[in-house]
């Protein structure tokens, strides 16, 4: 699996974990709700800044973009 769709599926699954909307979790990490879709669907080419602010949000940590750093 590529790794954008990896680390998109690990955002959406814990966004969900967390019952949270895709609106809620732009708010909170202070970036556009299209950021966020853009990551779930795996097409986003953001920057690593933009989305380490998503994954601390969710209490990912920046390991997962190596398929092994959920917390």
């Amino acid at each position: 699996m590529e790794i954008c769709s990896y680390i998109g599926n690990a955002v959406r699954g814990r966004r969900k974990l967390l019952k949270i909307d895709q609106k809620t979790l732009a708010e909170l990490a202070g970036v556009g709700v299209n950021v966020i879709t853009r990551i779930e669907r795996g097409e986003s080419n953001t920057s690593l800044k933009v989305l380490v602010k998503v994954l601390d949000t969710l209490g990912l940590d920046i390991r997962i973009m190596t398929k092994g750093g959920e917390r």
